[in-house]
């Protein structure tokens, strides 16, 4: 639970981070083409909000939980003083802001209304005279206004649409720049994992055995074992040289092992390490046994095993059994027998993995941190583009996950390094997404706008308005579906416990 807690954290602060930021970039340019922004929110406020706040003659006004303020519409009266109809729908018009209550905050459009909502979900800028998802038809009835969006050129209005996406992407060039700086990149070489690696059932099933050192791929000699699976699934890897023992060999690699990857949801190569324990977890199976710190496993019910891969999965292979758990303390063999509960797990913390190797780590001055910082944003950004073609695939589609999925990314502890690394990806992935050619995000905007580059005519705002009531259900429709991937995921692991 407090893993689970510490996650939910990291992840509500890093989305509330790149959200609010992101409906920055939206307000700057629109405040820079002296465009109004009506309102600007972090998290959504379905009825009430936490804090509302809005400047008035000089003078900040706040509320706290507070209902939201009402669209300024009434119905439109005929000379007759009968409700006007269009079909079946009444036509509303716009209440003149000077037969508002002095107090009435619909009374001052000029200033923006700040606000803090209480749905965690994300945010936005609702800029004047702009068909979004708040569909304010009341105003866009109305003629143009000068301090309106519409009333903007073409090549105004799209700095405005994309700004949002431009903040994300800096952003995530910034914070990759920062990390850099502040703690270098630390790293275990290749040639540096003495133990070997482990390897997925679907690696095994290439021919790949754990304990196997990997030398290159496709005969270039790699940094990190990271880049060995990225090579593999992004690049279309075809061979790798492995060291078995005193053998040295290829292993060619399957057109289709990206696929097969996929649908296994294990992770295809891990660097081995030994199975050496830092704490102990109170009340937990281990303490019971009395294992302390420093015990090192080396095997299970006789089976002489050492590396923490091995161990794991031997134990996950003997949930709610009786074990013989195999181990070194001070120097000494020793055993002892375990009843394992129907998780297979011992509840311990392992030595730190960098402890068992030689690392490398380059360090950065602060003017060199910046084009480090660029060219990873932009090797990032190719590697998500690159991964988008399994998206369209049964396997891709399978994996697609939702906030529970993006939780999993932050580590179960708080770490600051990591926090901002996770948090540079996400921003990279938000301002791609955000450009895609979907109405209701920023690309359908754009899509819009170049149509009228192009043709000279802007599309009718009755399109406008069925394209982004389309598009949202679309986004809705996706969130609900990784979400629910999420959802199922998780009860299969607990029905399988």
């Amino acid at each position: 639970m407090e893993a689970f807690l510490v996650r939910a954290a990291q992840l509500i602060l890093s989305l509330a981070i790149l959200v609010l930021l992101h409906e920055f970039g939206h307000f700057l340019f629109a405040r820079l083409f002296k465009v109004r922004v009506d309102k600007f929110y972090m998290f959504f406020n379905p009825n009430f909000s936490l804090i509302r706040a809005k400047k008035i003659e000089g003078k900040w006004n706040f509320k706290f939980f507070a209902k939201n303020v009402l669209p300024n519409e009434r119905i439109k009266l005929d000379e007759n003083g009968n409700p006007m109809m269009d079909g079946k729908n009444q036509v509303m018009e716009q209440v003149p802001t000077d037969e508002l209550p002095l107090d009435d905050w619909r009374r001052y459009p000029e200033t923006t209304e700040w606000g803090i909502g209480w749905l965690p979900l994300g945010g936005y800028c609702k800029i004047s005279g702009m068909i979004d998802e708040s569909m304010d038809k009341t105003q866009m009835s109305m003629p143009a206004q000068p301090w309106e969006y519409r009333s903007r050129s073409v090549w105004q209005r799209l700095p405005i649409i994309i700004g949002g996406v431009f903040v994300n992407f800096v952003l995530a060039l910034v914070i990759y720049s920062a990390v850099i700086f502040a703690w270098g990149k630390e790293y275990i070489p290749l040639e540096n994992a003495k133990y070997g690696f482990s390897f997925s059932k679907t690696m095994q099933d290439v021919g790949f055995r754990n304990g196997d050192k990997i030398l290159k791929v496709d005969d270039i000699a790699l940094k990190t074992y990271q880049e060995v699976g990225k090579k593999i699934i992004y690049d279309n890897a075809k061979k790798v040289t492995v060291k078995r023992v005193d053998s040295v060999f290829d292993i060619n690699i399957p057109s289709d092992i990206e696929k097969k990857i996929l649908k296994s949801e294990k992770t295809p190569i891990d660097i081995q390490y030994p199975f050496v324990i830092e704490e102990v977890t109170k009340n937990s199976i281990a303490e019971q046994a009395k294992l302390q710190t420093g015990d090192s496993i080396i095997g299970i019910n006789g089976k002489s095993l050492s590396m923490y891969q091995d161990i794991a999965s031997e134990l996950d292979l003997s949930k709610n059994k009786l074990v013989k758990l195999d181990f070194i303390r001070k120097g000494v063999s020793q055993s002892i027998n375990i009843q394992l509960d129907n998780k297979g797990k011992l509840g311990v913390g392992l030595r730190p993995i960098l402890k068992y190797f030689e690392t490398k780590k380059e360090t950065y001055g602060f003017f060199a941190s910046f084009p480090e910082g660029i060219k990873m944003g932009v090797q990032t950004l190719a590697e998500y583009i690159k991964g988008l073609k399994f998206f369209a695939t049964k396997e891709g589609l399978s994996n697609l996950g939702g906030f529970g999925t993006m939780g999993k990314l932050f580590p179960p502890v708080w770490d600051w390094q990591s926090f901002w690394m996770m948090t540079a990806f996400i921003s990279v992935i938000l301002a791609f997404m955000n450009l895609l050619p979907i109405p209701g995000l920023d690309g359908g905007y754009v899509i819009f706008l170049i149509y009228e580059m192009i043709t000279g005519k802007k599309p009718s705002e009755k399109f406008m308005e069925n394209a982004v009531t389309i598009g949202f259900f679309l986004l809705v429709a996706l969130m609900l579906y990784a979400n629910g991937n999420d959802i199922f995921k998780a009860i299969k692991e607990f029905l399988t416990r």
